[in-house]
């Protein structure tokens, strides 16, 4: 066989490999930018994690070679990518599934100086070799501008489902988002909208709101080009400083005017998916939980009054149900644990009405068994009482570290 005839079976042997784990991936999005330093990074987390704590399966792909930012502003720079027989296994905070380039580098300080074909490698073995598994919604953030990074993920994936453009006011960077729209339409990639960062600083004394920058760049690019505006998020020093100490800002900092923006933009963004528009699936009862009017049981394993780190070793479970619209816990009541016996606990949480989980760690295998039951799960959560880490959820404050289980 001739040397460009195996090249040929060997590229289509991966897309058949790629185009099998987007199977199971049921919107993908990118976030482009013409420019660097225009905020596209802290959008992509900020709606990955959105959609998370929404009640969607997500993941988060960082694939910006020269300045992976997603593993700082998620407190995972001492991360490393393990793997076992199907794959790569993405690193865990909560239940949001996250991979970036960042995580191979052995130093932080390491450049990337790679040409176009080795990025474009990396990229296709990203999409085809990251054990995924379903997702609702998977972001890719991508670096600025128009070049190998993007195009690479464009013409991989085949059927993308849009691009998010992010700009600031000024015409420097609003100009560079006219280069990003026409890069999608030649490509036939759905403009889903345009976010525009840094719109203006709202004085937290006195309220007053200053435009630093001038205003309306990105607003008047979406109506000239006839694409959805997502919406303006104004300064906030607050984002700058979450990302810097791995925080999330929506969680951190719920209820400010810029979390409250940003909201805005993925409401904005969920209706402008349209057809693409997931919903939670039935096993995940997620539209449920989500339905702040109803009163739901959460099951949190504990030993000696507080969290237990390793859910299926747990002494005791506290069962507490709540209010999300009143943001009240109604009634508590604590239960000894059944026999450690495989398969046991989702059941048993079931028959006791659980219909979502706050846990330290909890493998893949089993978060499957409890959505099978029609309960949520959330990992990552820190020992503290019962009562403290349901208080933190209902206001949005509740920390998710990394899942310390991977069994």
């Amino acid at each position: 066989m001739k040397q460009n005839d195996t090249e040929h079976n060997k590229d289509i042997q991966e897309q058949q490999q790629l185009d099998s784990r987007l199977l199971h991936i049921r919107n993908t999005f990118v976030v482009l930018s013409g420019k660097g330093g225009v905020g596209k990074s802290t959008i992509a987390v900020n709606l990955a994690m959105a959609l998370t704590e929404s009640g969607y399966r997500v993941g988060l792909l960082d694939v910006d070679f020269h300045g992976p930012s997603i593993p700082t502003m998620l407190g995972l720079e001492q991360e490393t990518i393990q793997q076992d027989d199907d794959g790569l296994i993405p690193v865990e905070i909560g239940s949001l599934k996250v991979m970036s380039v960042g995580f191979f580098l052995q130093n932080k300080d390491d450049a990337v100086i790679w040409r176009g074909p080795m990025k474009m490698g990396v990229i296709k073995q990203l999409l085809k070799d990251v054990v995924w598994g379903d997702l609702d919604y998977l972001i890719i953030d991508s670096p600025p501008g128009t070049g190998d990074e993007p195009l690479s993920i464009c013409q991989l994936i085949k059927e993308l489902t849009g691009a998010i453009i992010v700009t600031t006011p000024q015409k420097v960077s609003a100009v560079d988002v006219r280069k990003s729209v026409t890069f999608c339409r030649r490509l036939n990639i759905p403009v889903l909208g345009i976010v525009e960062n840094m719109d203006g600083f709202t004085c937290p004394h006195c309220g007053n709101a200053t435009h630093i920058l001038p205003e309306g760049g990105g607003r008047n690019i979406a109506t000239d080009m006839q694409i959805p505006f997502l919406g303006s998020i104004p300064f906030e020093p607050k984002i700058a400083q979450s990302g810097d100490e791995g925080r999330i800002f929506m969680r951190q900092h719920a209820g400010t005017q810029s979390a409250d923006a940003m909201l805005a933009v993925i409401n904005a963004l969920n209706n402008s998916n349209g057809k693409h528009k997931a919903q939670p699936t039935p096993s995940d009862t997620s539209a449920d939980l989500i339905s702040k009017a109803n009163p739901i049981r959460l099951a949190i394993p504990i030993d000696n009054g507080k969290l237990s780190m390793h859910f299926g070793h747990c002494s005791q479970f506290s069962l507490l149900d709540i209010n999300e619209s009143e943001r009240t816990i109604l009634n508590r009541t604590d239960i000894n644990a059944p026999p450690h016996e495989p398969g046991l606990l989702p059941r048993f949480l079931a028959e006791q009405g659980v219909r979502m989980i706050i846990a330290g760690g909890m493998g893949q295998r089993a978060q499957k068994l409890f959505t099978d039951q029609g309960i949520h799960v959330l990992v990552g959560a820190p020992p503290e009482t019962p009562e403290t880490l349901v208080n933190q959820y209902l206001s949005g404050a509740l920390q998710q570290g990394v899942n310390i289980c991977d069994h």
